[in-house]
């Protein structure tokens, strides 16, 4: 095995394009919880590490996509903020409407034999005014100062100041909310039985239920990005690394 067992998940994450889509289909958790090793966070998640190894072994060697084989550590952070925006942030506001459309057509329906579904219709709610403020946030403060400040370095000129000291002030903040949103993707998790769509269930009912899915694994790899690759490298730029 050339994967080092106590590297963390996270590591493994950052290091190798196109991990995370592994960790994603194992339940592994490798955006707020990647701080585990590899043989720990397998151990966690009750799945031999041998096959992870050879799963991560076996996509390194293969093909993947162009996004998923982009070095997000050696990209401009310019670029990798503009990927994050269009491609996640984008993702997150076209689901948001048709997801809250979706569950009120489905709560209407089944609500009454599925008191699951009023709990999901609380939980999605706080999570969706929670990503729409935190967006915002990004786009409007904390990218435009990474960007600037890519920029400046570039040039050789003196970095921009913020108004919020340092840009590990809005980080600390984005990653707290971004644990607030973990946590909120696991109680959606919880509620609906891990997806399970009950045998009563509609076609509705089953759509809901995979575009919550496919949002979590969106919002997951969102976070990677941030959480593992751009505010680290956001941080040491500005530290003059």
């Amino acid at each position: 095995m050339t994967i080092a067992m106590t590297k963390t998940v996270r590591e493994i994450a950052v290091e190798q394009p196109g991990a995370f889509r592994i960790f994603e289909n194992l339940g592994i958790d490798y955006c707020c919880g990647g701080e585990k090793a590899l043989q720990e966070a397998c151990l966690a998640a009750g799945i031999p590490t041998e096959r992870v190894v050879t799963l991560l072994e076996e996509a390194r060697n293969g093909a993947s996509s162009a996004s998923e084989t982009r070095d997000w550590n050696s990209a401009p952070l310019s670029e990798l903020v503009a990927y994050i925006v269009t491609k996640h942030h984008g993702f997150t506001r076209e689901e948001l409407p048709w997801l809250n459309q979706l569950l009120v057509k489905v709560c209407a329906v089944h609500g009454e034999h599925h008191p699951e579904l009023r709990k999901l219709e609380v939980i999605f709610r706080g999570l969706e005014l929670e990503l729409i403020g935190h967006m915002l946030k990004e786009e409007h403060i904390l990218f435009p100062y990474i960007e600037a400040l890519e920029t400046a370095v570039a040039d050789g000129e003196t970095a921009p100041t913020p108004l919020f000291g340092t840009v590990r002030n809005p980080v600390r903040m984005m990653m707290q909310e971004h644990d607030d949103a973990g946590q909120a993707l696991l109680r959606l998790r919880e509620a609906s039985s891990n997806y399970e769509v009950p045998a009563d269930g509609c076609t509705s009912f089953r759509m809901l239920y995979q575009a919550l899915e496919e949002f979590e694994k969106d919002l997951h790899q969102h976070i990677h990005l941030e959480n593992n690759i751009l505010f680290p490298r956001a941080a040491k730029l500005e530290a003059g690394g």
